[in-house]
Parts: C-alpha cells; structure tokens; sequence
C-alpha cells in the first residue's frame, strides 16, 4: 500500500486549516488516513504548524513519500532532518546522542529565528499604526482648521447683527 504524507483541507471556504496526516494515495483528498501527524494554519502569519516529529519521521522511515507542500512542511519543522540523522545512526556514522544534539542545536536556532520574524512583524506592525495614527491627526486638525474660520465668521456675524439691534 503506497502511503503519502499529505495536507487534508479542514475549515470554511476562504479560511483553510490543514491535517497533516499519513494516508494511502488512492484514497480521496478529505477522505480515509491512516494517522493525523498534525496541523497547519496558513490564516496567520507566520503560520502555525503544530507537528508530531516522531510520527513523522516513523512514517519516512515506512517509506511514505511526502507531498510537495507535506515536504516543505516537514523540512521547516525539523522531521526530515531527523529522518536523515536517524539514517546517519542505522549506518554508524553518528551516535544516537550526537544525532539528538545535533537536532537540538538546529531547533534552537530554528526557534531563533521564527522568534526574530515574530518580533519584526510586531514592530512593523507598531510602526504602521503609529503612521496611521499621525495621518488621522493630520486629517484632525486639518478639519479643524477648516471648521474654525466658519464658525468665527459666523460669531462675527452675529456680533454684528446684535449691535445693529441695540
């Protein structure tokens, strides 16, 4: 039974969330699988991939093929290098605790940097709003300005009408 590592479409129209799941290749798009791996949301940004490594990497080593976006997927959560160090392990090159090292130093400099991406769209984020608050400021006073000289015309007015009175 040929099996794929695939994305199974969840959610409502305009709105996808995605299982990650190991299921046989003749089976439907949303149908039948054989394991749920994980999760992936493309709403946010960045996206949020919630990924079972050992399972993962226990379906790579069965000999499921991954899926192009099941394939990047994996690869940015760590599984296929995991994979590719267990294999380093079968063949003795390295030892199970070098292979786990290893992947422990590329996780952490891999949360290094999604923790980078995060803070830099935070701040841009601060700094656009910040931008769009000194617009409307603009638009404020501007629309004041405009409205200050009516009304001082018309008080004007007024005042003149009410001395012609007396």
């Amino acid at each position: 039974m040929p099996v794929r590592i695939r994305l199974q479409r969840h959610g409502k129209k305009g709105k996808p969330f995605y299982w990650v799941v190991a299921a046989d290749s003749r089976a439907k798009r949303d149908g039948r699988y054989l394991e749920k791996i994980g999760t992936y949301n493309p709403n946010s940004n960045p996206a949020i991939i919630d990924l079972d490594i050992d399972a993962a990497v226990k379906w790579l080593q069965s000999g499921a093929q991954p899926s192009d976006t099941a394939k990047t997927i994996l690869s940015y959560k760590g599984a296929l290098l995991k994979n590719h160090l267990a294999g380093g392990v079968k063949k003795g090159a390295l030892t199970e605790e070098q292979a786990e090292e290893k992947f422990t130093a590329w996780l952490e400099q891999k949360t290094g940097k999604v923790a980078e991406k995060v803070d830099g769209l935070a701040k841009a984020l601060e700094v656009e709003k910040a931008k769009a608050l000194e617009a409307e400021k603009v638009v404020n006073e501007a629309r004041i300005a405009a409205n200050t000289p009516a009304v001082d015309s018309e008080d004007a007015v007024t005042e003149e009408a009410g001395d012609s009175e007396e």
